[in-house]
């Protein structure tokens, strides 16, 4: 027997249920109308197929994930507590926020590259704020939006209601929904074959929706401009390089160094000490200690490159992938074409002791050197490294005896001047020849900073390690210290923020030389860096990528492998791809520099 409150029961949730099926119905096609926006943020397939197929997985996909909504979410509340009101407005606040999120998502993927998810939400808060900060219509604009939103579903559901009866006899809907389900099962089976048959035109929009990334990241990377589209089967195992041709570098035009008075050049130097030995956290805070001039103590300073990779690194302040187009264009960097415009000078002194061998000339190199003149050495018989030729003056030496007097410390010209300790790489090298280089940097920078204690105009001092002897070190942050002269009283900040030697070339830039220069430029102006950001290189077997908490490698098939920065030892974590395409973004910034 069927008590009458049980019948009443029943027919009230059918009822819930078919009002809840044609208020899902309204919605995907609510969504598939605002989601329509991603088509315009991507380029059109070429091929007719991949067009065909660009429609049917954008209407099916954004369907499907209107209706699991209705499943995961509607449906069972509905079975849970069936009441009329508490489940329409329920409902329209359900699918309101959902519209509200495709909106958003939509909107974070034109500009930032990738869809919502939780390892984003760092950068998407970041951008939102600043948006919010540069636009004072940013609120309301987002609160007549979401007024819009929900009133729409308030409206929706109250016409479903009131008209499901008229609704339930109309035949149209049908086939809308038979037009998605073969929508879902064409565009799911031409993506099997695009994956089997590496179709770049269907491949490279797995990224285009939300809730969708590639099955690798080559897709990702020959997208982003990483590996050649015309190519894209031939050189799935290649290295590295742009699809397109980069911008020539650029020239330095007159008038822009210094800013502020265009005759007055810089009053003192500027000092690079470098090491390829990694420095520790204690030699800087003992070089912080005698440091008489403001100090930027860099603890998370990122330098992945390996020989020349890092030189161009620093003095360039691009990404290793440049490397080979720049240095062939014949162009100077930034900062030499601004010392070369202010008559300044330019001097590499490169320590080592696999330069004992001839110690008559080395003698003779460091008399010339100490008297003003202009000396070219050859480095042992190896041919001259790329960067000396940047250089007016090249100097070799065994040990630093000759430079550790304060009068020849300040008294040098005023300009750029890198003292360089470079490892032996002699067969016979050992541990010991490599401490006693360590020891003579030690020493070299003491008494350094020893002879800025009696300059009035105090020199720019940048202290780290350059370069990496292998591969394992890549992923480690190499501390660095850069010690400036400042109006203010001398200060000392440790910078936790995520810094490069990249970041080096535009701090002198402005810090130094006083030139308005922006741009054509990785790198930041470090007094001024006030937020973390993600970092990037490239290797190549492929890219490197840091942000505050890990830092990935990405090889060069698409294969994922995360470090933890905090313990330097792999960890065990999904593909971050919204990481890796930040990651894009920075290293093709000064392909975009045209653009601009």
């Amino acid at each position: 027997m069927v008590s009458f409150d049980t019948k009443s029961y029943s027919k009230k949730l059918l009822h819930l249920i078919s009002w809840s099926h044609w208020f899902t119905f309204f919605n995907i096609l609510a969504a598939i109308a605002l989601s329509s926006y991603y088509l315009f943020s991507e380029t059109a397939p070429t091929t007719f197929f991949g067009q065909v197929y660009l429609i049917t997985t954008w209407v099916s996909h954004i369907a499907f994930l209107t209706f699991m909504s209705f499943v995961l979410v509607l449906f069972p509340l509905t079975l849970i507590l069936p009441h009329t009101r508490f489940i329409r407005a329920s409902g329209a606040i359900i699918f309101a926020i959902g519209l509200l999120l495709l909106i958003l998502d939509g909107f974070i993927y034109s500009r930032l590259g990738y869809h919502l998810s939780a390892s984003s939400s760092g950068q998407i808060i970041s951008l939102l704020q600043e948006i919010a900060s540069q636009n004072s219509l940013f609120y309301t604009i987002s609160g007549s939006l979401i007024i819009i939103i929900v009133g729409f579903e308030f409206i929706v559901s109250n016409y479903a209601w009131k008209h499901l009866k008229q609704l339930q006899k109309t035949v149209f809907a049908r086939y809308v929904i038979l037009a998605l389900v073969v929508s879902f099962f064409f565009s799911h089976l031409s993506h099997i074959w695009a994956d089997a048959n590496l179709d770049y035109d269907i491949l490279r929009q797995d990224t285009a929706l939300p809730l969708s990334y590639p099955a690798t990241a080559k897709t990702l990377l020959t997208k982003y401009g990483l590996f050649n589209i015309d190519d894209y089967i031939e050189r799935k195992n290649s290295p590295l390089s742009f699809s397109h041709a980069i911008p020539n570098y650029p020239t330095l035009a007159p008038g822009l160094c210094p800013s502020e008075n265009a005759d007055k050049a810089p009053t003192n130097s500027t000092f690079l000490v470098l090491t390829e030995q990694q420095l520790s956290t204690t030699q800087l805070n003992q070089f912080i200690r005698r440091a008489s001039a403001s100090s930027l103590h860099l603890t998370n300073n990122i330098d992945t490159g390996l020989n020349d990779d890092a030189w161009f690194n620093l003095l360039y302040s691009l990404p290793s992938i440049y490397q080979q187009d720049i240095l062939k264009q014949g162009i100077k960097p930034l900062l030499f074409q601004g010392i070369e415009q202010q008559q300044l000078a330019t001097s590499l002194t490169v320590i080592s002791d696999e330069f004992a061998t001839n110690e008559a000339v080395t003698k003779a190199a460091v008399s010339d050197s100490l008297n003003g003149g202009s000396v070219a050495s050859s480095i042992g018989d190896s041919e001259p490294r790329w960067f000396e030729a940047l250089f007016s003056e090249k100097t070799t030496l065994e040990n630093i005896s000759s430079l550790l007097f304060a009068e020849k410390l300040t008294n040098k010209a005023r300009g750029l001047h890198i003292i360089y300790f470079k490892n032996s790489h002699a067969i016979d090298a050992n541990k010991q020849v490599k401490n006693n280089n360590q020891y003579q940097f030690e020493l070299f920078v003491d008494a350094l900073l020893l002879a800025q204690k009696q300059r009035k105009q105090k020199d720019i001092i940048w202290i780290s390690s350059i370069g990496n002897e292998n591969n394992d070190t890549r992923l480690n942050t190499k501390p660095a210290l850069f010690i400036y002269p400042q109006t203010a009283k001398t200060t000392h900040t440790n910078v936790s923020f995520n810094t490069s030697n990249m970041d080096l070339q535009p701090t002198l830039i402005k810090q130094w030389l006083g030139c308005n220069v922006t741009g054509y430029s990785n790198g930041s102006h470090l007094p001024s860096l006030n937020k973390d950001r993600v970092i990037a290189n490239t290797t190549d077997k492929g890219i490197i990528i840091f942000d505050k908490d890990k830092s990935v490698f990405v090889d060069q098939n698409g294969n994922f492998q995360s470090y933890s920065r905090q313990f330097s030892s792999p960890i065990t974590v999904n593909p971050d791809f919204p990481l890796m395409i930040d990651g894009v973004h920075f290293i093709k910034r000064f392909t975009l520099q045209e653009k601009q």
